[in-house]
């Protein structure tokens, strides 16, 4: 099971770092990452396995919400599937 993850808040030190500490504590493996800089504003999307994962995929949106709320940006978490499908032309 694959997800993709999306951020996006006000650039400072730590936020990539942070959130790879999060997805360790919950056996998320980040596959890859694409991150970039728009003026003062940080964006990132990650392709992340879910095969690990130590808890339900809601608990898992809920921790992430809650840690960018902690750190100043919005972390959302959505089924690579349910990705492609709301993408696909």
């Amino acid at each position: 099971m694959k997800a993709i993850v999306t951020v996006l808040g006000k650039d400072k030190v730590g936020i990539i770092a942070d959130i790879a500490i999060l997805m360790k504590k919950y056996g998320v493996n980040i596959c890859d990452i694409s991150q970039t800089l728009m003026q003062d504003y940080f964006t990132m999307i990650m392709l992340v396995d879910l095969a690990s994962c130590k808890v339900d995929f809601t608990v898992l949106q809920s921790e992430l919400k809650k840690a960018g709320d902690g750190i100043g940006v919005d972390i959302r978490i959505q089924h690579q599937d349910l990705f492609d499908s709301m993408h696909k032309i």
